[in-house]
């Protein structure tokens, strides 16, 4: 798996489709709102337009096809993190970092004390050290992050694709 080239994330990709579609849904991708919850697909199809490479490995991959065709991690909180910090194949892989590591089209994941994490918005600000997120479900663009109430918090910082 080492000799796989590693392509930059795009981080202005990210952005550029968070703001597109923050307050809509992009019809290629099924709306999960009525499924327990939007914001992890969102997310994945946010980190897809700046990744460009899905990771069609069933099950502990991370792809989308259609509704019925698609991994656990595209729209699962906890299966996105471990998809993203324990990919070893294709497509985007990250690492779990201080909230202040963040940078524009990371993710960030909220979560309870009891550590069932529930909520996956993308960064797409940082202004005077506060992080600024976009996300379905409850739909936002530009939100605070610190206007959401959480227990606790986990950054997932990306930190390239493989293709």
């Amino acid at each position: 798996m080492g000799c796989m080239p590693i392509l930059e994330y795009d981080r202005n990709k990210v952005l550029e489709y968070a703001k597109k579609w923050a307050f809509k849904r992009n019809p290629a991708f099924y709306d999960f709102s009525a499924l327990g919850g939007d914001c992890t697909n969102y997310a994945s199809q946010c980190i897809f337009a700046g990744a460009g490479v899905m990771n069609f490995t069933p099950t502990f991959g991370w792809f989308y096809k259609n509704l019925d065709e698609r991994t656990p991690s595209w729209t699962g909180v906890e299966f996105l993190y471990n998809f993203l910090v324990n990919n070893e194949g294709l497509g985007p892989f990250a690492k779990e970092v201080e909230l202040n590591e963040l940078e524009l089209g990371d993710i960030v994941q909220l979560g309870r004390a009891t550590g069932d994490f529930y909520h996956s918005p993308v960064v797409v600000g940082i202004s005077r050290g506060q992080i600024l997120v976009s996300a379905h479900s409850y739909d936002a663009f530009n939100k605070p992050l610190n206007s959401y109430v959480f227990e606790q918090a986990r950054g997932i910082h990306i930190l390239g694709v493989r293709t």
